[in-house]
């Protein structure tokens, strides 16, 4: 069984054969299908997704750092009702991007503050979303972290120096994803320095495909052109290194019971 720890499947982009493109998923061994939110927006798609495929989609509830703008604390008083009403498998997808706009940087920076605060009273992991802001990333978590935080480090593509900073927080993982396989990406390198103890696999479907699906749509069937990969770069079995990220990912997540429900 393999686990697809970060998937938009409520994305438009799957529209026209959503329930075929699941569904060629699970029939693949990808099985457990982790559904990061993004925005108000996302959420009734995200939540419909759980309701047809109970023992194989599970919701996080949080704001995506590009959806923070001037009415970010309003939204995040309506995500606070959903978190308060029900439970989900995370935080997330939370953090800060200051790749596309730095406008809302000092406010991308708290609502990820508050936000990982939710994720430790609840004791829940955060799934964090970084581009071109580990330092922000690193300062609030410097001031934040203790014991109760843990999650992910999503499509991960830092440094190596950013890696064993990150391990050195103790409780977080590196979600790798399809940039793994493109030709001209750092990561393999990186990977070398990194345990596989400390991964999770993952799509980030529709965005960022696999070698060899590079331009067009990703979906969740892909991410085992990323295992095989991973698996390449630290020389062991394919099922070695499945049957090991997908153990991270069910300890993170508490997916034990989601698992027997499938019968593995």
């Amino acid at each position: 069984m393999i686990i697809d720890t970060h998937t938009h499947l409520y994305s438009s982009q799957f529209d026209d054969d959503r329930t075929e493109m699941i569904q060629r998923a699970i029939a693949a061994g990808v099985e457990i299908l982790c559904l990061p939110n993004i925005d108000l927006e996302s959420i009734p798609g995200m939540h419909a997704l759980e309701t047809e495929f109970p023992n194989h989609c599970h919701a996080m509830m949080g704001l995506h750092p590009c959806s923070v703008d001037e009415n970010w604390e309003a939204t995040l008083q309506t995500m606070r009702t959903h978190i308060d009403s029900r439970k989900y498998i995370a935080v997330g997808e939370i953090g800060v991007d200051l790749y596309w706009d730095k406008t809302f940087r000092a406010e991308q920076m708290e609502a990820f503050r508050r936000q990982i605060n939710w994720a430790k009273e609840k004791q829940w992991p955060i799934v964090i979303h970084a581009r071109d802001s580990f330092p922000e990333i690193f300062e609030v978590i410097d001031q934040e972290n203790d014991e109760r935080l843990r999650g992910i480090f999503h499509c991960f593509t830092g440094t190596s120096e950013d890696a064993k900073k990150i391990d050195n927080y103790g409780g977080f993982l590196l979600g790798i994803g399809g940039v793994v396989t493109y030709k001209k990406s750092d990561l393999p390198e990186v990977l070398k320095t990194v345990s596989p103890e400390k991964l999770v696999l993952e799509t980030d479907a529709p965005y960022l495909p696999p070698t060899p699906f590079r331009g067009k749509r990703n979906e969740s069937v892909y991410v085992l052109h990323t295992a095989e990969k991973v698996a390449e770069i630290y020389e062991m079995p394919l099922r070695q290194l499945t049957d090991l990220t997908s153990k991270n990912a069910i300890e993170l997540f508490g997916l034990q019971q989601a698992v027997a429900n499938l019968g593995k």
